[in-house]
């Protein structure tokens, strides 16, 4: 756990502030003293002895945060004048503007945002072994047949486009769905713990995602 988490993560953050009612600067600003104050007191560590998933540790401070950041009067103390987290406030705007409206709680889209965060994470790195072994052409054709993007293209169809076989592709699916879900363990074992908690943190976010 730390810093590097925290850069992944902000966005979860940050989508919970605004569904607290606060606009766009605002948002921005206290997701970037909450990240210091984190950072700067070094909370992370505190995270790391207790026992527990990073994501509610850092939801439940956020709340205490966000609770004494009500109570003080000059919005300028936030963050202490320092950016420890780059915040992109465009790219954080235009992801929250196709968020549902008023569907979800401040709760419910913060998890739903950790788990699609989480799992865009392991697909990122996924596509970057591909990238590194020189098949970014073969990871981009392999990840439409996988997720079904589109349903006219046949293994056979892109066997020819790769310059393989048919039997190569259906191979290589199955393949690249172990290798995504080893990668989905991986990103989740840096928020739990224990590697007990692992499979059930996998569970839960699934079911977060899929509600």
């Amino acid at each position: 756990m730390g810093s590097e988490l925290c850069r992944t993560y902000w966005y979860p953050l940050y989508a919970y502030v605004r569904r607290q009612g606060y606009g766009p600067h605002d948002a921005q600003d206290l997701t970037q003293g909450f990240f210091t104050r984190l950072l700067e007191k070094n909370y992370l560590a505190q995270a790391e002895r207790q026992k527990g998933r990073f994501r509610s540790f850092l939801l439940a401070a956020l709340k205490h945060f966000l609770s004494d950041e009500r109570d003080k009067a000059k919005a300028q103390k936030r963050g202490g004048g320092q950016a420890l987290i780059s915040l992109d406030e465009q790219t954080a705007e235009n992801r929250y503007r196709v968020e549902p409206a008023d569907v979800m709680s401040a709760e419910k889209l913060f998890e739903r945002r950790w788990a699609l965060t989480l799992l865009e994470q392991a697909r990122a790195r996924l596509r970057e072994e591909y990238v590194a072994a020189g098949k970014a052409e073969f990871y981009d054709e392999l990840k439409i047949l996988e997720t079904g993007e589109k349903n006219m293209v046949t293994y056979a169809q892109s066997a020819v486009r790769l310059g393989t076989t048919e039997s190569a592709i259906k191979s290589a699916v199955p393949r690249l769905r172990r290798r995504y879900a080893e990668l989905v363990r991986e990103e989740v074992a840096h928020t739990v713990n224990s590697p007990s908690e692992i499979d059930e943190e996998i569970r839960y976010l699934i079911a977060v995602v899929g509600s």
